[in-house]
């Protein structure tokens, strides 16, 4: 493949042309380095490197005037904004540079088409009138409607202010200093008379770029190379032709001088497949694979460009590319927003942004947990940090003070107040402690320099950019407040990058659409390829109507549309090699269907396309449960575990899930506890068994009175309180879900002190036994010969008109079914529906087992979600269908109970029966 440079360079080497005098103009830097490569391949001698340009720095050097960054030209402009404008209208800088930023766009298209200023701006105001004139006839306009025209009367006041006073300052935006260029370009020719310009690559040109390149060219003083295939000129209704086109044939240069250069690469024979997947991480997977493909076919990397549609996809194609690829040149930089660090300050910023003084605790743990951060907690060898986030959730801290956070820290404290001290909506504050933390971050990676250089680098460019911040606050008085600043930061953001280090002229390049200019490549795989991003499709992101554009000759979607087609034919002009890849599940954000781009390639005969839809390969994932063999390790465990003692709760845990049972208790993993920002159910039910025991205990052996439920129901608000404190440790209860929460606690408590008292006035007598009784019991089983316990704590046991009964508290909803029993070996088998009945007859087993009881008796649960059914019993059913029932536990009962009970211990114990997983 012989490229366009190249071929550029040759042409101008048989003009002989002193190289060392030209200086090259370029769309772009980037193709600069590609230039001199090839200038030094094709000279043999030693010579200075000739100047090359972007065509945004020729005009710089033409206008006398520097660019000047979009930050400083909104804060520019309100200035001018706050001097013509009457105080009663006049908007905060946070409001006025969401639309500032548009107008500023439209002065900068009105400058580089150098359309009259005055006449567009009258004639928008007149337009504005008219629209008014038509919805809002009345003579008493309303105060928004004359506001509304006053806009667009003072657009022009506006614009020439600006104007003024960015010249005054030797500054401007790209239309103005293009402008000014315009005006200096009779004396620049005057003064360059001996120079030569050479213009490579062009193709959308503004108006003052056509003016400047038309002089030049018309005093002798450049030449101008065009790289159009001959194809895309010919055909009238091509996009990817529009301008060069209109350049040819209303260019007068071009009435006596030859065009250079119609080229007929396009229609030479190519490879080009077009590939459609699911999703944007499916294109860059498949990038992935095709580059392994390469590499099998021995293809050449030194010739193959990635061109991402989407940029935003760079990180994800990095981390997709496979091994021996050899060296790979990035021409995009990483944008400073996707980098970890980002999140650090994003999380500073919108915690100060409302200054409030308790700080949420997720927001505190986000931050002490952040990556920079936490080294900065590092007492002799421990993290306090960690220990900090452990007593935010066992204490149930949902909201913190700073006072709170300080005592917490300990030594560390002032570390707190750098991190969570307010702000005072005050940016000179904000920046100050920004900057400090910076260098305190600085300080803990110093301490290990060569495993954290590329963190250091990090921190360099967010220092630079919170100096460019405190830069900004110093000159203007406008950042008065965090959310100013923040705004001002995420701005800063956007044009940031991270510039990767590579050799430009070797192995695989991976580009943005727009850094492919002047380039050429033999294999070339773009991705995206869809309508919204190739091309960008319509946006109208302007102040100046679609007809008022189109009669001042300034570009619309369609011009821009243009622009990318002949970006993306110009690519596939000398390629032999064209992969393109599109989203076949286009959504709202990434782009839209498959692009025009490639049914035009269908619709044309140069080339045959090949299709194919590809996806992810799924494979059917079966579901390996996890199965847990008995080594000599884990019988011990067991064997210790059997000791201390089977609660009822730990073996239907086992019924429910053997390997939950193996992880809690044999390994003594424990579940993550969190914060409780509400409060959790098993937290509710503590508190209600808690708040019982406390009225019940006092009573045991005694007859439960009237008087006695009189004087428990006073403590309700009291008793319920003092539990909440104790087991929801600081969390809030005094607003919010948890007050509900409270309230129904107590709700609960009153309704089953009303169901006591309504039981004792329809006659019942009711004796208090035994209040969360302790109960452990050793049990002999055959087959094991290390001791094995059963322990349990019983809520209450109570005589009922002489009928003894073993009552479980359930704050959950149980119905009737969940304690009745058809066939006993079914009660190991099934959690849901026998894990109720397990349990109480596990209770009334032990406490017969020690002797506190005497058969028969009854038990069952009191659910307080269902208070209304009273006591749920126990029952034994003969079949399936029958209502009737047994509800008294006997000797039988118990027998037959303990039989399946030894069973399932002796599972457990059972070396040669593996822990299985369910399917839970």
């Amino acid at each position: 493949m012989t490229s366009f440079i190249n071929d550029v360079v040759l042409d101008l080497q048989k003009k002989n042309v002193e190289f060392s005098k030209l200086t090259f103009i370029l769309p772009s830097k980037r193709a600069g380095v590609f230039l001199k490569s090839h200038i030094s391949n094709h000279l043999n001698q030693t010579i200075f490197a000739p100047s090359i340009l972007s065509i945004e720095e020729f005009v710089e050097t033409l206008s006398d005037l520097k660019y000047a960054n979009n930050t400083e030209l909104l804060f520019e402009f309100y200035k001018v904004y706050l001097k013509h404008t009457p105080k009663d209208q006049v908007e905060a800088f946070d409001t006025f540079s969401k639309w500032a930023q548009i107008l500023l766009q439209d002065f900068n298209e009105i400058d580089r088409y150098l359309v009259p200023s005055e006449k567009i701006f009258d004639y928008l105001n007149a337009i504005k009138e008219i629209e008014l004139q038509h919805w809002s006839i009345d003579e008493n306009q309303t105060t928004y409607v004359k506001n509304y025209l006053l806009f667009w009367n003072r657009l022009k006041l506006f614009y020439s202010e600006l104007n003024l006073q960015l010249l005054h300052n030797k500054k401007g935006y790209q239309g103005l200093v293009y402008r000014e260029a315009i005006e200096n370009l009779e004396q620049f020719i005057v003064s360059k008379t001996n120079e030569k310009y050479v213009f490579v690559g062009f193709n959308a040109l503004n108006k003052a770029e056509e003016i400047i390149i038309q002089e030049l060219l018309q005093q002798n003083l450049a030449h101008i190379y065009w790289d159009i295939d001959s194809k895309f000129v010919e055909d009238n209704i091509h996009d990817a032709g529009l301008f060069i086109r209109a350049h040819k044939a209303r260019w007068r240069y071009f009435r006596k001088e030859r065009f250079n250069w119609l080229s007929n690469h396009y229609t030479t024979t190519k490879n080009i497949t077009c590939v459609g997947t699911p999703k944007n991480i499916g294109q860059i997977k498949y990038v992935g694979e095709l580059l392994s493909i390469l590499k099998e076919q021995h293809t050449s990397f030194e010739h193959t460009a990635i061109v991402l549609g989407d940029e935003s996809l760079l990180i994800p194609l990095l981390n997709s590319i496979p091994e021996g690829i050899g060296p790979i040149n990035i021409t995009m930089g990483l944008p400073l927003g996707s980098i970890p660090m980002a999140s650090l300050f994003e999380d500073l910023f919108r915690i100060h942004k409302s200054d409030a003084p308790l700080l949420y605790y997720k927001d505190v743990i986000s931050i002490l947990s952040n990556q920079f951060v936490k080294p900065l907690f590092n007492i002799e060898g421990s993290n306090i940090s960690d220990q900090i986030i452990y007593d935010i959730q066992q204490n149930n801290m949902s909201y913190l003070s700073l006072h709170k956070l300080e005592l917490l820290a300990d030594t560390k404290s002032d570390l707190m107040v750098l991190l969570f001290g307010s702000w005072q909506n005050n940016s000179e504050i904000a920046l100050k402690k920004c900057a400090q933390l910076i260098l305190e971050i600085k300080n803990s990676l110093d301490q290990n320099k060569t495993e954290n250089l590329l963190a250091l680098e990090y921190l360099y460019r967010f220092n630079v950019v919170f100096n460019e911040l405190n830069t900004l606050n110093n000159t203007y008085s406008y950042v008065n407040s965090i959310s100013v600043l923040f705004g001002l930061y995420k701005e800063l953001l956007k044009s940031e990058t991270l510039d990767f280090k590579g050799e430009p002229l070797k192995g695989l390049q991976i580009m943005g659409m727009l850094e492919s200019r002047v380039l050429d490549f033999d294999t070339v795989i773009i991705t995206s390829v869809n309508e919204g991003i190739l091309p960008a499709g319509k946006s109208n992101n302007s102040f100046i109507p679609f007809d008022v554009k189109l009669e001042n000759e300034m570009p619309t979607y369609k011009e821009k549309d243009a622009v990318y087609t002949y970006h993306f034919y110009r690519l596939l002009q000398r390629a032999k090699n064209v992969h393109l890849i599109y989203n076949t599940e286009p959504d709202v954000l990434n782009g839209g269907e498959k692009s025009r781009f490639i049914t035009q390639l269908d619709i044309d005969d140069s080339h045959d396309i090949v299709h194919y839809v590809v996806s992810p390969k799924v494979p059917i994932i079966n579901q390996n449960l996890i199965e847990i063999s008995k080594s000599q390790n884990i019988i011990n465990q067991i064997k210790q575990f059997s000791k201390s003692g089977f609660s009822p709760s730990s073996l239907t845990n086992y019924i429910r899930n053997p390997i939950a049972f193996y992880y809690e208790k044999i390994l003594g993993i424990k579940q993550y506890e969190d914060v409780e920002e509400s409060v959790a159910l098993n937290t509710l039910g503590t508190i209600i068994h808690n708040t019982l025991e406390d009225f019940y205990k006092a009573i045991e052996g005694q007859l439960l009175t009237l008087e006695m439920i009189k004087e428990m129901m006073t403590k309700i608000d009291v008793t319920v309180g003092k539990h909440f404190k104790s087991e929801y440790k600081e969390g809030d209860i005094t607003k919010g879900k948890n007050l509900i929460i409270y309230e129904i606690a107590k709700h609960y408590i009153s309704n089953f002190l009303k169901l006591e008292k309504q039981a004792l006035k329809e006659g019942n007598t009711i004796k208090i036994i035994a209040i969360e009784t302790e109960n452990e019991v050793s049990i002999d089983i055959e087959g094991i010969s290390h001791p094995i316990v059963l322990k349990g704590k019983v809520d209450r046991v109570d005589s009922y008109n002489g009928v003894t009964r073993i009552i479980d508290y359930k704050s959950g909803r149980v119905d009737q079914n969940k304690v009745e029993i058809v066939n006993w070996e079914d009660i190991t088998t099934d959690y849901d529906k026998y894990s109720k009945s397990f349990q109480i007859l596990m209770y009334a087993y032990m406490m017969h087992q020690e002797g506190k009881i005497t058969l028969p008796v009854e038990a069952g649960i009191i659910s307080f979600k269902k208070l209304n059914s009273g006591f749920i019993k126990f029952g034994k059913k003969e079949s399936q269908g029958t209502r009737t029932k047994d509800n008294l536990i006997t000797e039988d009962t118990l027998l037959a109970y303990e039989f399946e009970l030894k069973k399932l211990i002796l599972e457990i114990c059972n070396p040669s029966i593996n822990f299985v997983e369910k399917e839970v």
